[in-house]
């Protein structure tokens, strides 16, 4: 009986240290929310690449500085995402937050390993001093 209890006891540990390591992991490629002061941060200090996944015609009206435009409801997003580069973070941002926090999943499955998203979207902060917006004269 106290053999079993001891068996019992060592597999409820093992247990327990495999799982925290998975949770580690995991913990590695999560999505980070960012507010727009920490996403200026980010870009004035880190080789970042800057996705918007809004339609080309609202990236047209209104855009951070710098970012690049991936379409998240385009037929070709799959093959235009595989041409960034899964070893540089990454931030991704669109109107409200919707298809961003669609595309980090994805990209999180796809092995990225450092995602930021901005919180709240483009539509939060254009307004802000905080980001450099460029919009269509």
């Amino acid at each position: 009986m106290i053999k079993k209890i001891g068996i019992i006891c060592c597999l409820f540990v093992t247990i327990s240290f495999s799982t925290s390591c998975l949770d580690a992991k995991v913990a590695d490629t999560d999505i980070k929310l960012v507010t727009a002061e920490e996403m200026q941060s980010i870009l004035d200090l880190e080789d970042v690449q800057l996705v918007d996944v809004r339609t080309a015609k609202e990236f047209e009206e209104i855009r951070i500085a710098n970012a690049q435009n991936i379409d998240f409801n385009s037929p070709t997003f799959d093959a235009d995402v595989s041409k960034l580069d899964k070893a540089k973070p990454v931030i991704l941002y669109c109107k409200g937050g919707v298809r961003s926090a669609k595309c980090a999943e994805k990209l999180k499955d796809a092995g990225f390993t450092k995602i930021y998203e901005l919180e709240g979207g483009i539509s939060k902060w254009q307004h802000s001093e905080k980001l450099k917006i460029e919009r269509k004269s």
